[in-house]
C-alpha cells in the first residue's frame, strides 16, 4: 500500500461508511466530529489525525486488521499487533482454547479464523469428519467446503438445501459487512457447487411443520442414525490483537435425546 497518499484514508472511510449505511452526518455524531470535518476528510481536504482515524473506525465497527489498513493509509503506524497462534505471548489463548474443546467433549467443537479455516478441534468431530476426501482437508479445513462440497459432509447431510441456504446467506453477509475478497472469493467458489433439485428445501421441510427451537439445525446422516445439531458461537472479549479478533469457537449442542446419546456413545461416556 502506498502510505504517501494520506488522502488516500479519506476514500477508505467513505467506502466503510457507505458499507454501513450512515450518511456522513449520522457518522459524524457517532464519532463526536462535525459532518463539515467528516466531508473534508472523505475527500482529501484535510488529514485526520491518528485519534480521529481510530475514532472513525470504532464508530464504523470496522475490524481490527482493517483499522491498522486506514491507518496506514492515512500514514500512521499500525495500532494493533498481529501475532501468530503458536507464538509465545499467545500461550493463554492457546490454553483457553484446549480448555474449552476439551471440555466441549462428547459434543463436537471446532476453533476457526476469519476465512472460516480450521486452526483446531476436538475429537468429537470426528463424526462430522468421516469419509472427507484429503484434498478438502488441506492445507487447512474449510468450514464451508467442508459442509457443502459435493465430496465433503453435503451428500450425508439430510436438510442440505436448507444448511446450503442459511451457510451462503451468513458467507455473503460476512463478505460484504468487512469488504474481505477472501471471503467474497469463497462465497463465489461455494455458489459455484453444484446443486441437485432434491437438495432444495421444500415445504414440508418449513420450521412449522418440523417442531424445532432452532430454525435450521444440522442433520447429519451416520451409521449410529440421523444426528441433529445446532451450534452457539464464541469470541474473545475486547481483543486488542489482530488475530485474537478474528478467532471464533463453534461449539456444536445435541438438539435430541437420540443425538445426546450416540455421541456420548461414540465417546465412549457412560449414558
Amino acid at each position: 500500500m502506498d502510505v504517501k497518499q494520506p488522502s488516500r484514508v479519506g476514500a477508505l472511510l467513505r467506502e466503510w461508511r457507505r458499507r454501513r449505511r450512515l450518511s456522513q452526518l449520522e457518522l459524524a455524531l457517532l464519532a463526536d466530529t462535525s459532518a463539515r470535518h467528516l466531508s473534508c476528510v472523505e475527500t482529501g481536504r484535510a488529514r485526520p489525525s491518528r485519534t480521529m482515524v481510530l475514532r472513525l473506525s470504532a464508530a464504523l465497527d470496522v475490524p481490527l486488521r482493517e483499522r491498522n489498513t486506514l491507518l496506514l493509509a492515512a500514514d500512521y503506524a499500525p495500532a494493533y499487533r498481529e501475532s501468530g497462534l503458536d507464538d509465545a505471548d499467545m500461550a493463554s489463548v492457546r490454553a483457553a482454547l484446549d480448555v474449552m474443546l476439551t471440555a466441549h467433549e462428547p459434543y463436537p467443537a471446532v476453533v476457526v479464523d476469519r476465512c472460516w479455516n480450521v486452526l483446531a478441534a476436538n475429537r468429537a468431530l470426528s463424526v462430522l469428519m468421516d469419509g472427507i476426501p484429503p484434498h478438502l482437508l488441506e492445507p487447512r479445513p474449510n468450514v464451508f467446503r467442508l459442509t457443502l462440497h459435493p465430496q465433503g459432509l453435503a451428500p450425508r447431510l439430510a436438510n442440505l438445501g436448507e444448511v446450503r441456504a442459511l451457510f451462503l446467506e451468513r458467507l455473503r453477509r460476512q463478505a460484504d459487512a468487512t469488504g474481505d475478497e477472501r471471503l467474497r472469493a469463497l462465497y463465489e467458489e461455494v455458489c459455484r457447487y453444484p446443486v441437485h433439485a432434491d437438495e432444495e428445501p421444500a415445504e414440508a421441510d418449513a420450521p412449522a411443520a418440523r417442531p424445532s427451537p432452532v430454525q435450521v439445525p444440522l442433520r447429519v446422516r451416520t451409521p449410529q442414525g440421523q444426528l441433529s445439531m445446532f451450534s452457539t458461537m464464541a469470541t474473545f472479549g475486547a481483543p486488542a490483537d489482530v488475530t485474537l479478533s478474528e478467532l471464533a469457537i463453534e461449539l456444536f449442542y445435541p438438539l435430541d435425546e437420540f443425538t445426546t446419546q450416540a455421541l456420548r456413545g461414540l465417546a465412549g461416556v457412560p449414558g
